[in-house]
C-alpha cells in the first residue's frame, strides 16, 4: 500500500504550531479528523499517548512516526505534519522532530500496518527528501513532494 493512497492532502498540517509532544499528537489527530470525522478525537489521542509511553516514536534525524491501533476503524488512516522549529519528541538521537507521519490502524491489522511504517521510514531515510519537505512552501507542495518521492522508492 502506497503512502499516497492513504494520505489525503487535506490531512496535511504544513505548519504545526505546537511545541510539545502531546500537543503535536493532538494537531496531527485534528488533521485526520478533518478527513475522517467519524473518529473519536479524544480516543485517538489517548491511544497515541499510551503508545508513546511504551517508547518514543521519534526515530531520529528529525522524524517521528506516532502510531496506534483503534478497534472501531476498518482502514489505515494517515496524516502528515511539519514543524519548522522542531519539537522535542524524545527521539532516539536526542534531536527535535520536524517531520511527522501519524498512522492509525485497525486493531486487528498487523502486516499492512508494519509495511506502511516501513515504507514511511524508507521514504524519510533519505536526507534529500527530508530537506525538500522542510523547505516546502505549503501543504500542497508537501503532498506533491511525498507523492513524487514515493514513486522513486
Amino acid at each position: 500500500m502506497k503512502i499516497a493512497d492513504l494520505l489525503s492532502s487535506a490531512a496535511i498540517a504544513g505548519d504545526l504550531k505546537s511545541t510539545g509532544k502531546n500537543e503535536v499528537l493532538a494537531e496531527l489527530t485534528d488533521a485526520i479528523v478533518r478527513v475522517t470525522d467519524s473518529l473519536d478525537r479524544e480516543e485517538v489521542i489517548r491511544v497515541l499517548q499510551e503508545r508513546e509511553l511504551l517508547g518514543s516514536t521519534g526515530i531520529g534525524e528529525g522524524v517521528a512516526i506516532p502510531h496506534g491501533k483503534l478497534k472501531d476503524i476498518d482502514q489505515l488512516l494517515l496524516s502528515f505534519g511539519r514543524s519548522r522549529g522542531g519539537v522535542d519528541f524524545d527521539s532516539m538521537d536526542g534531536k527535535p522532530a520536524h517531520l511527522f507521519f501519524l498512522l492509525v490502524a485497525p486493531e486487528e491489522s498487523v502486516g499492512i500496518h508494519l509495511k506502511t511504517l516501513a515504507r514511511i521510514s524508507k521514504l524519510l531515510k533519505n536526507p534529500a527528501v527530508r530537506r525538500r519537505l522542510i523547505e516546502a512552501a505549503d501543504s500542497e507542495d508537501l503532498y506533491r513532494i511525498i507523492v513524487e518521492e514515493e514513486d522513486k522508492l
